[in-house]
């Protein structure tokens, strides 16, 4: 009796360890998945970069109106941003001392031209010298020319345009004593159906832009820049292309910059002589290697990616940038065409980790950020 009850003891353990055994060699431990991130295949692309640069704008000519002669101004014959042609009067001083004058003068004239009349025979008779004749012909001359003066004056009374254009701010009124002597202008006449934008580069901005553009001198160079933009002061695009004409090649040595100047069309007059605005320079990087700026993070001052390595193992990689542009970063070296790198999610990746890479367009990936929210 007790000899059964300890074999079925036996058997019962013996069981429960073949069990026991069983469970474990079923329980093997699983291989752990490599996470998946999105990937794209680097393309070259054409891209441009725009800089802006403060511009004051005048137009193509813009000539300051002064008096000749002073005088109160008797009227005012033209308005505030009125056209008005070359020729065209525009003011009007008191004439009436100066007409006087005139008279005066005409009288000394015909006294002058008696007096010579007279003297002719007695010469011709050798009845006087013939240095009296030419002393009244002397006094003769100078009342001619005090007269001719004197009409001359009555003539600049009457201020006209010297341009066609568009009649500035006009700086005296009726009734404004005015004299050649006066710092300022009566107006300022501007022909705006060109306008001038004047801007400036720094020493390293005049050489970027020099060496950028093709071209053997800077005459050609200048012909072969792309065309710019204009900014208007509130903050819109110029509808007009402009084209930079001239610059003056000399650095400042006070300001240390190089001045530039473009022109624009401007068939509505939109712009008036004295704008403000911003010229916007375009540069052109062709067939370019660029990546988005998210794809991308900073570490002790450089800028860096993870790049697609054999065996699906993402590789910590230094950029080098050349511009930055609408959230794409210009590339300088660091990457190739058809290289592979991580787009999103940089800040769960390690270096030399294994990733299950999912394809994303290159196309998708450079596309620009919509803004949601708008002020």
């Amino acid at each position: 009796m007790k000899k059964s009850h300890y074999i079925m003891l036996s058997l019962s353990l013996l069981a429960v360890t073949f069990i026991s055994c069983g469970d474990k060699k079923t329980e093997q431990p699983q291989q752990q998945q490599a996470p998946p991130f999105p990937v794209t295949t680097l393309q070259n692309k054409t891209v441009t970069a725009f800089k802006t640069y403060p511009t004051s704008i005048k137009g193509i000519v813009s000539s300051q109106v002064s008096a000749k002669v002073s005088g109160y101004i008797q009227k005012v014959l033209i308005d505030e941003g009125e056209p008005v042609r070359k020729g065209q009067p525009l003011f009007k001083l008191e004439t009436q001392s100066l007409s006087q004058d005139a008279g005066a003068a005409k009288a000394r004239v015909n006294v002058a031209k008696v007096e010579v009349e007279k003297l002719i025979p007695l010469v011709e008779k050798g009845i006087i010298s013939n240095v009296q004749l030419e002393t009244a012909k002397a006094n003769l001359a100078q009342a001619e020319a005090s007269y001719s003066s004197i009409n001359a004056n009555i003539g600049y009374a009457t201020i006209k345009s010297p341009v066609n254009g568009y009649v500035g701010a006009i700086n005296f009124r009726e009734g404004s004593l005015i004299s050649p002597s006066d710092p300022t202008p009566l107006t300022t006449v501007s022909d705006i159906s060109k306008v001038y934008a004047f801007f400036s580069l720094n020493e390293t901005q005049y050489l970027d832009f020099l060496q950028n553009t093709k071209g053997k001198n800077l005459e050609e160079k200048l012909a072969n820049y792309p065309d710019v933009n204009l900014i208007l002061a509130n903050g819109s695009m110029y509808s007009e292309k402009g084209k930079i004409q001239t610059s003056t090649g000399q650095i400042n040595q006070n300001t240390g910059t190089v001045s530039l100047r473009a022109i624009f069309d401007n068939p509505n007059q939109l712009i008036t002589n004295g704008s403000s605005g911003k010229i916007q320079i375009p540069t052109v990087f062709k067939d370019a290697i660029v990546v988005p700026q998210q794809a991308t993070y900073e570490q002790q001052g450089k800028i860096m990616l993870y790049k697609l390595g054999e065996g699906n193992k993402v590789v910590n990689t230094i950029i080098e940038i050349k511009a930055s542009i609408d959230g794409l970063y210009v590339i300088e070296s660091g990457l190739n065409a058809n290289d592979k790198i991580i787009t999103s999610g940089i800040g769960k990746v390690r270096n030399d980790m294994v990733i299950t890479p999912q394809e994303v367009p290159f196309s998708e990936v450079i596309k620009p950020i919509e803004t949601l929210f708008k002020n």
